[in-house]
């Protein structure tokens, strides 16, 4: 049983439940509890919706690539698209005691994957731009 898989998708919200489903069957096949599981999940979905509507926003729609690796101790998750580069810097932590209205609106999306993951790296590359998530076991 391999320990990578690959998934390429166009970048539209109709591809985010496709990715949903791969990244559980392959965590299943690799024996990854639920909680883990769901926050990978959870992490590449917030992710994916950003690089659809900010990365390719006023473009063609262009490509998702996840490339997902297991390791003995920990999951490795690398987004590749082709739209505008978006640094993901760690965002302010939302008040979530707040009534909804009163709240800035966006920007959770951010705070949901840097509470979910262990390390997140971003880089420009020929080959695109190369969001990687790490989520230790």
């Amino acid at each position: 049983m391999s320990n990578r898989y690959r998934l390429t998708r166009a970048a539209e919200l109709e591809s985010l439940t496709i990715f949903r489903e791969f990244i559980a069957n392959a965590c299943r096949e690799q024996g990854v509890d639920d909680d883990t599981t769901f926050g990978l999940r959870l992490a590449v979905d917030e992710a994916c919706t950003n690089i659809i509507q900010h990365g390719y926003a006023g473009m063609d729609p262009g490509s998702i690539i996840l490339d997902l690796r297991f390791e003995v101790d920990k999951v490795v998750v690398d987004l590749t698209d082709f739209g505008r580069a978006f640094e993901p810097a760690e965002p302010e932590r939302p008040d979530l005691t707040a009534p909804a209205e009163e709240r800035k609106e966006g920007g959770l999306g951010l705070f949901l994957i840097y509470e979910t993951m262990d390390r997140i790296d971003y880089r420009v590359a020929p080959e695109g731009n190369i969001l990687t998530f790490t989520k230790m076991l």
